[in-house]
């Protein structure tokens, strides 16, 4: 039987989790180059299965992806607590939509938040994958 200690522990971690998974896609909808201050310089981004390294790259590679807007729609948003002390491990489902795209793309994006000295969190790892079938 959980205690209300750990409880609590688990609803503070979902509620960063939303406000993090909230504010990842509003930023990557709307100003997709400030995602840059989200990641670290040891951060990496596994995306459709290239691997990146370094906020400087991720954010290249997302700024340059093949569209210049999109609107996510979030369905699931799960989250633990990692093995870094602090971190939390957060699984987003979803679908997406390109402009002039009628149909929905599904979607699964993992990542791993970090705690800063500051009291925020950055993303040390993050895995993008589009769910075909």
């Amino acid at each position: 039987m959980e205690n209300d200690e750990t409880v609590n522990v688990v609803e503070q971690l979902e509620l960063v989790a939303k406000a993090f998974v909230d504010h990842y896609y509003h930023l990557f909808d709307n100003n997709r180059t400030s995602l840059s201050s989200l990641y670290g310089t040891t951060s990496m981004l596994t995306f459709e299965g290239q691997k990146i390294h370094g906020a400087e790259e991720i954010a290249r590679k997302l700024i340059e992806l093949p569209f210049d807007h999109c609107k996510h729609f979030v369905s699931t948003v799960d989250s633990q607590p990692s093995s870094v002390p602090g971190g939390i491990l957060v699984f987003v489902s979803g679908c997406l939509q390109l402009p002039g795209e009628e149909h929905f793309l599904k979607f699964s994006q993992m990542f791993q938040l970090v705690p800063t000295s500051q009291g925020s969190f950055y993303v040390q790892n993050d895995i993008f994958r589009l769910n075909y079938g």
